[in-house]
């Protein structure tokens, strides 16, 4: 039986939607949305019905019949803390992404979308690895400050991906491999996955880790405490700073890698220079975590948009290729990974969690 599933990625200004049969990829569509649009909804879960009903009449248009479909998949939110798998979306979790318990994000509506659509034609709607698997080792989750432990959040969907995909072509499973995965896009994260968990990383959202195109990292606290009470920026801005602001843009104007490297073909040494050094800090962050897999790693895994630099992945190769064996794999494939998350439920190989 060749299963048919729909996947859903909603975005801030946009959902993506595409349609799968056993691993090919039948459709692709990004829908845009204009501001005025969803300006018009209070919260974000609000613009559910108005998302589903665009994408209801997309599939339409394009001769696909959801009667057809076998399953629905959306992009995870912000729910409590999980270990990664495919979870059955169900009453439960809807109630609790409505509430945004959690925090509100347009990734919430990816479980919404997928549980509306599929309760239409009497077939699962699932998520996979939403960004707040954690699977950190005990351990893992101390800091220097009781009040603030560490946290999982990452780039869960996408660096799962390619860790199976890493463990495939090395003719093992993921559960028996060990590995260390960079997603390397607007945010960097790296992850150590010991067989088939991810016991640490990094917090990029939060400033951990790599400067990345848009975000600050890892800085000196003390230097960080003195920018609160220096009167110069607001709680909202100094946020902006770290998440936004920071890295790449902070330093060149720009959070566009493609730019970057136009200016160092031009002759730009601070170009250069900056961009050398968010690649050197990657390289760091494999070596800070490749003493939790004590040396026992079958590859370091670079993956995101930011993998398709091969001045980037040199530099980094460079540095790194002396603790393992480096593949790289660009892109993020987050709707491919979506519906390879269903699959192995609808084929039997993973059994669904209930969140």
């Amino acid at each position: 039986m060749h299963n048919r599933i729909l996947v859903i990625n909603p975005g801030s200004t946009s959902t993506k939607i595409a349609v799968f049969e056993q691993g090919y990829q039948l459709f692709e569509k990004s829908i845009r949305h204009q501001t005025d649009e969803l300006n018009a909804f209070d919260s974000v879960s609000d613009q559910y019905l108005f998302r589903k009903n665009v994408i209801l009449n997309v599939l339409d248009y394009e001769g696909f019949n959801i009667s057809n479909l076998d399953a629905v998949c959306g992009r995870g939110g912000l729910l409590k803390p999980i270990e990664g798998g495919t979870y059955l979306v169900d009453q439960n979790m809807i109630d609790g992404l409505k509430k945004a318990e959690n925090g509100e994000h347009a990734s919430n509506l990816g479980a919404m979308l997928a549980f509306e659509i599929a309760n239409n034609v009497n077939v699962p709607a699932y998520i996979v690895d939403p960004v707040v698997v954690d699977e950190l080792s005990d351990i893992a989750r101390y800091s220097g400050v009781p009040e603030i432990p560490r946290k999982s959040i990452f780039h869960a969907l996408n660096q799962k991906a390619v860790a199976r995909k890493a463990a495939h072509e090395l003719n093992q499973s993921y559960h028996d491999v060990n590995l260390i995965v960079c997603h390397m896009g607007g945010g960097i994260t790296v992850g150590a996955h010991q067989k088939g968990k991810v016991v640490d990383v990094n917090n990029g959202l939060n400033g951990e880790g790599p400067f990345s195109p848009e975000r600050a990292g890892t800085i000196p606290a003390g230097q960080l405490v003195d920018l609160c009470f220096s009167e110069d920026y607001t709680q909202q801005s100094l946020h902006k700073l770290l998440v936004g602001h920071g890295g790449l843009v902070a330093h060149l104007g720009t959070n566009d890698a493609r730019q970057v490297e136009e200016s160092i073909d031009n002759g730009d040494n601070e170009a250069k220079q900056v961009y050398k050094a968010m690649a050197y800090q990657i390289a760091k962050e494999v070596g800070r975590v490749s003493p939790v897999l004590k040396g026992d790693i079958n590859a370091i895994v670079l993956t995101g948009g930011l993998a398709y630099s091969d001045l980037l992945v040199k530099w980094i190769t460079d540095q790194i290729s002396w603790i393992a064996d480096v593949r790289v794999y660009p892109g993020e494939n987050e709707l491919i990974a979506l519906a390879e998350g269903a699959q192995r439920v609808l084929d039997g190989d993973e059994e669904a969690k209930i969140y």
